[in-house]
């Protein structure tokens, strides 16, 4: 594919709704920038509460720095607050804490945007251009052109489950087949079945997904199926938590993803909180954090004590990203999405 040049607000704004996949909302995106060269997209919730901007501004900087090559961001700043003539902007306090930050680090902005619910316009003058002349931006005709689109919101819509009763009672059959079975036989079963999916261009049948699903239920069997899923020689513990020094295969997580979301249209309410907390580690993986912890409440919606779904959203409240995204190489398409 060409290049893409990016010449004025509208492009930018594009770009950043095209490269996370829908239009920010009480959002700060920064990209950073090494040698006029875009690198990572990092966007993540604006700051609740008064007195909170200078810690909010070093977990920006924490995220951004992981980029070593960065020498200067670009941002901009979604907001439903108004900007009045003569006031200092909304969250003028965080971009002046963030440019204090990044300057400790080396790095400048070199330009902002604020965009508010119908306007934008570069971030010290006041409101200007309408919202809806970026759909008339060279960039955006170039992503729709490739087959991209934006979401006007990040929020899941996941696929309806059939909830018959025939696939909870198939379910059940299968687990009771693998705790006749020793537990290690019974993950290298499970991890034979799962890696032939994962190979294959079809989905599965009703009696693999039934047996996926059931596989899925024991957490020994499902670390090791998660593991399996990058395509990557190396330590379990390693994969899990992204810090591989190889970079994992995009396309089959992409297609593990789908996989899990055609097993969920399979599942019962009593079984579909394993399935749903792995489809949010891999979008954790992705970098799309906000993502990640939808699919979590999801899966502590089904079964409140479910430990996994706890813990990994525990972990995505602490702002922990995938080691993956803290390398350029190995990150998946340089966006970082935090809640």
């Amino acid at each position: 594919m060409n290049a893409l040049t990016i010449k004025d607000p509208a492009d930018l704004l594009s770009f950043i709704g095209h490269t996370l996949g829908f239009w920010p909302k009480e959002s700060l995106v920064c990209i950073t920038l090494d040698k006029g060269k875009v690198g990572a997209t990092l966007r993540i919730d604006l700051p609740r509460h008064p007195g909170t901007e200078l810690p909010y501004a070093r977990t920006v900087s924490s995220y951004l720095t992981s980029d070593t090559s960065t020498t200067s961001i670009v941002f901009a700043l979604y907001t439903s607050h108004h900007s009045e003539p003569g006031r200092p902007k909304p969250h003028a306090a965080t971009i002046a804490a963030l440019t204090g930050v990044l300057a400790e680090n080396g790095i400048t902005i070199r330009d902002g945007i604020f965009v508010g619910d119908d306007t934008y316009s570069p971030y010290d003058t006041e409101p200007g251009q309408d919202i809806s002349t970026t759909e008339y931006s060279r960039v955006n005709a170039e992503f729709i052109y490739r087959g991209s689109t934006i979401e006007p919101t990040n929020q899941i819509i996941l696929p309806t489950p059939t909830h018959e009763a025939d696939h909870a009672t198939a379910v059940e059959i299968c687990m009771l087949t693998i705790r006749a079975l020793a537990p290690h036989q019974a993950a290298l079963q499970a991890s034979q079945l799962w890696t032939n999916m994962l190979d294959s261009n079809d989905f599965p049948s009703d009696e693999d997904c039934a047996a996926l699903i059931a596989n899925f239920q024991f957490p020994h069997i499902r670390d090791r199926l998660m593991a399996d899923i990058p395509g990557i020689d190396e330590p379990p513990q390693h994969i899990l938590f992204a810090q591989t020094e190889t970079a994992p295969k995009w396309s089959r997580i992409e297609w593990a993803q789908q996989l899990l979301l055609h097993a969920y249209t399979r599942t019962s309410p009593q079984h579909a909180a394993p399935i749903l907390t792995t489809i949010g580690y891999i979008n954790w993986w992705e970098g799309r954090g906000s993502k990640a912890h939808q699919y979590m409440q999801l899966a502590l919606d089904t079964d409140p004590g479910y430990r996994f779904a706890r813990l990994t959203d525990h972990m995505l409240g602490a702002g922990i990203i995938a080691g993956w995204n803290t390398n350029k190489t190995t990150a998946y398409k340089a966006r970082l999405d935090m809640p």
